[in-house]
This record gives structure tokens, sequence and C-alpha cells, in this order.
């Protein structure tokens, strides 16, 4: 089982921007988290095609399970 800390974000135009950190500390705090993204957004560290990141919309830990098949 693979864990992400999705970081989602609304930017300029409107449109949410989702970014994921892999395998996220599992004693990460919601103030951590809040404090990141604030950092992100202040210091205007990631930017898309849409603009730049103004809004905090969510956060959340997403588990995948993988099963990998031999097709060769």
């Amino acid at each position: 089982m693979v864990a992400y800390l999705e970081l989602v974000f609304r930017n300029q135009a409107g449109y949410l921007v989702v970014i994921s950190v892999i395998d996220p500390r599992p004693d990460l705090t919601a103030g951590e988290v809040e404090a990141a993204m604030d950092t992100i957004m202040g210091q205007n560290i990631f930017t898309s095609p849409g603009g730049d990141l103004v809004a905090k919309v969510e956060a959340r830990i997403v588990e995948r399970e993988y099963v990998w098949y031999n097709v060769s």
C-alpha cells in the first residue's frame, strides 16, 4: 500500500491544483499540513497553467494499492 498526501489548492483561474507527496510522515498533523500549504502559497513556490495558487481547498491522505501483472 502506498500513501500520498494530496494538497488541493485553487489557482487564479479558479481551477483546482493538486500537489501530491508520496509517503508522508505517519505522525503528520493538520497544523503542519496547513502551515506547509500557507508557505507554498505565501512564497509562491508553485504556479500552474491557470496562474498562482490563491486558496487552500483541502488536504487528504490517499492510500493506493497496486497489483502488477506480468504481461510480457
